[in-house]
């Protein structure tokens, strides 16, 4: 573990991590539900169920704060934001105070350190890119929009359409590894997986539901990530381009939130990309109310 005097403690310790700011992050778990969900896939799953490269973890502190001082307490009390970082994937924040994103973005460019993008809540993002372009010669580009959605009153879509759902099997692997990976490749999510991993993770705990017509045939699919401080996140939802517009993932999203909230589930969260109305307006009808946006960058050396 490292200090830097302006408030950021540094660790390739997940365990570190968690045992001083996990109590930050469960404060809050819709905005930081990713956060959660992933330092949670590596604790169950392992520190290479990103990439071969370790994790790198960090916590923004208050340097006066009781514990916040490295081998002093747990930190907990001091801790105001958080980064991590799963290479080869971008680099992901919590809103951080302003004097808090200029010293990151001067430090991490101090060591060379280097990531394909940056992503957060949309003005941490935002002013984090601005403050990486100053300290470290990059140029960062926005590359999407999203916004985090919690469940209200669940409304499910009516009509409902002729089939049923179900939970995803491991029978179902090979279809739930390509629908993952058609998912990842169309909608550019830099965060994919090894598609046979991801699929065997998510079905060893029932984290995929299949909507199928009344022949059995399996039409769209509907992902949640495990039950951690309280929230559950619908992700992936998908289905095939020739089989949209029927009213498929509207139900497979349904039945997940309606099962999340029957296992135990404080907070039913989902995220949509701004860029789709369709996806959004979806998700309003079905009880899903807008919580914070977010934004993803690339990042670029101007040397490439």
């Amino acid at each position: 573990m490292t200090r830097d005097a302006r408030g950021w403690v540094f660790t390739h310790d997940l365990d570190e991590f968690l045992t001083s700011a996990g109590d930050f992050l469960r404060s809050r778990p819709a905005a930081h539900t990713v956060a959660l969900s992933v330092t949670d896939a590596l604790r169950r799953r392992g520190p290479d169920v990103y990439g071969e490269e370790a994790p790198f973890f960090g916590r923004f502190a208050d340097a006066d704060a009781d514990g916040a001082d490295e081998g002093e307490g747990d930190g907990v009390a001091g801790v105001s934001a958080v980064l991590f970082h799963t290479p080869p994937y971008q680099l992901n924040l919590t809103d951080l105070p302003a004097e808090g994103i200029d010293a990151l973005a001067a430090r991490l460019a101090d060591e060379g350190y280097s990531f394909p993008g940056v992503g957060g809540p949309v003005d941490t993002a935002a002013e984090f890119a601005a403050a990486w372009e100053r300290h470290a010669g990059a140029r960062a580009e926005p590359r999407r929009s999203e916004r985090l959605y919690r469940l209200g009153t669940l409304t499910p879509p009516t009509p409902v359409p002729p089939g049923r759902a179900r939970v995803a099997g491991e029978s179902d692997h090979a279809l739930v590894a390509r629908w993952y990976s058609e998912f990842a490749g169309i909608f550019g999510r830099n965060e994919r997986q090894d598609p046979d991993r991801w699929a065997e993770s998510r079905l060893a705990y029932g984290g995929v539901t299949l909507w199928e017509t009344p022949d059995g045939t399996p039409v769209a699919m509907a992902g949640a990530t495990p039950l951690i401080a309280g929230q559950i996140r619908v992700a992936p939802v998908y289905t095939p381009a020739p089989l949209r517009g029927r009213g498929y993932a509207g139900a497979a999203t349904a039945e997940v939130s309606r099962a999340a909230l029957a296992g135990g589930a404080d907070e039913v969260l989902l995220f949509t990309d701004l860029a789709n109305p369709t996806s959004n307006g979806l998700y309003q009808r079905i009880g899903y109310r807008p919580v914070a946006d977010f934004a993803d960058f690339a990042v670029y050396d101007f040397a490439k």
